[in-house]
């Protein structure tokens, strides 16, 4: 699932909201400390990681690619 955005980068806690894997940034806080984030592969524990188009998230079988909007 792409996700688009209109900035230079959104924060990872801010993009599990926006696509509603999580439903506070307290349970983004929680899931991405215990390891279940993978961006680019790679598991994250930083919640504030920027994340810029290109840059692909993984949580619970799901996949975001994050995109800028034209």
């Amino acid at each position: 699932m792409s996700f688009f955005i209109t900035s230079e980068y959104i924060k990872l806690d801010s993009l599990l909201k926006a696509v509603n894997a999580v439903g506070s940034g307290g349970e983004a806080k929680l899931i991405i400390a215990e390891g279940d984030v993978r961006v680019n592969g790679a598991v994250e524990l930083r919640r504030g990681r920027k994340l810029r188009p290109g840059d692909r998230i993984e949580l619970g079988g799901h996949a975001y690619l994050v995109e800028r909007q034209q």
